[in-house]
């Protein structure tokens, strides 16, 4: 009987199989092991008989989360923390705006499926940074609205500013608008029918650089001019006149035809400046005054009065400038423009007058009798009354050369 035995269980091993009790009788020991196996493939084996009618449905409630039974214990605690986070990750990148209806969308779908607690430490700590944030939103519009706003502030403080300008002075000072020149050290650019100018290294080395065009004419000082182009043609003049030879004037004047670039400059220390005529007034000019002209610019020669002519400074012959074009003055030292209003009156020393347009009168501005005048240094002075515009020099020839011939004296 002992050596008997072993052939059933082999031979019975095909009766065996069929043995459902052992299996019933031992699935309190596959239970314990069946939760390691789960997570693989216990679904299938384990929990297949009792409620796995439902469980080969389960399958596609993978895809749909709605079921209640499985998704809390193994799919709520690892996906909805992610989806969340994802969520939210999404609209700070989006900021502002979106954010809070996506928010407030997401709580409304987020209760089915998710704990409230959890979406509301979630929203509770993540709301604080949508409220810090905020505060940036001029990003999106304030670079158009911010900086417009300071702008305006800037341009009412100008406005401002320049209204102030114009009050006139209770003493007597000249106010900025009808009173310039004296920090005229920007350089001046301009065009004209023909050419186009500059005036550079202001106010004591001051260059004038003009180019013409084809066959344009500029009539100039004789002598002022510096360098040109080789295409520039030049063409001296010279005219008799008894007005000239009386005045002291120049009789040779200089005519350079373009194309190229012509270079001026006065032969003295001093400033240059533009005046653009229009055919309905004309100027007076000192005999050291004119520098250069357009085309179509008329310079003739106006005599003076015996008083005018003897104290003035200007002699009794000045240059009498009218038409339309360009006229470049000269000055010794920095040129002044003043400006007078109607029936405004203004002093100019003899000696230190370029151009006007005004009437003037001569007059003694010393009180006192003939030895207070000498002290003074001030005899008779040029008295303008509005309105008009007189051009002025801040030094005059005279007393310079009086000053370097004394100086060569004492050497």
């Amino acid at each position: 009987m002992s050596g008997y035995y072993p052939p059933p269980p082999g031979a019975g091993g095909a009766g065996q199989q069929s043995y459902p009790p052992p299996p019933t009788s031992a699935p309190p020991p596959q239970s314990q092991f069946s939760y390691p196996a789960p997570p693989a493939s216990s679904p299938s084996k384990s929990y297949p008989p009792p409620p796995q009618a439902g469980s080969a449905a389960t399958p596609p409630p993978s895809s749909s989360t709605p079921s209640y039974s499985l998704p809390p214990q193994q799919q709520q605690y690892a996906p909805p923390p992610q989806q969340p986070q994802q969520q939210y990750a999404a609209p700070p990148q989006q900021q502002y705006a979106p954010p809070p209806q996506a928010v407030s969308m997401q709580h409304g779908a987020l209760p089915s499926h998710l704990r409230t607690p959890s979406s509301a430490s979630q929203t509770s700590s993540q709301n604080p940074p949508q409220f810090a944030a905020p505060p940036s939103y001029p990003q999106g519009e304030g670079d158009g609205t911010y900086p417009a706003e300071k702008q305006q502030q800037q341009q009412q403080q100008q406005q401002q500013q320049q209204q102030q300008a114009p009050v006139i002075d209770p003493t007597g000072a000249p106010s900025a608008g009808h009173f310039v020149g004296a920090t005229a050290i920007v350089d001046d650019v301009g065009t004209f029918n023909g050419g186009s100018y500059r005036i550079s290294h202001r106010d004591c080395n001051t260059v004038l650089t003009v180019q013409l065009a084809i066959g344009c004419p500029l009539d100039a000082r004789a002598g002022a001019m510096i360098a040109m182009s080789p295409s520039i043609v030049l063409k001296g003049s010279y005219k008799f006149s008894m007005k000239k030879l009386v005045a002291g004037g120049e009789m040779s004047q200089s005519t350079y035809t373009g194309p190229g670039e012509l270079l001026l400059a006065p032969p003295m220390l001093g400033d240059i400046t533009s005046l653009r005529l229009t055919g309905r007034e004309s100027w007076s000019v000192s005999h050291d005054g004119y520098l250069a002209s357009t085309q179509n610019v008329i310079k003739d020669y106006k005599r003076q009065g015996l008083g005018k002519a003897m104290f003035s400074g200007e002699g009794l012959w000045v240059y009498k400038i009218s038409g339309t074009g360009l006229l470049w003055l000269t000055s010794f030292g920095a040129i002044i423009r003043k400006d007078l209003a109607d029936g405004e009156k203004y002093i100019v020393d003899n000696g230190h007058l370029v151009a006007w347009n005004t009437k003037y009168v001569l007059e003694r501005v010393s009180s006192g009798g003939f030895i207070s005048g000498l002290a003074s240094g001030e005899g008779l002075v040029c008295k303008f009354t509005g309105p008009g515009t007189v051009f002025i020099q801040t030094r005059n020839a005279k007393s310079f050369t009086a000053y370097m011939g004394g100086q060569q004296t004492n050497a």
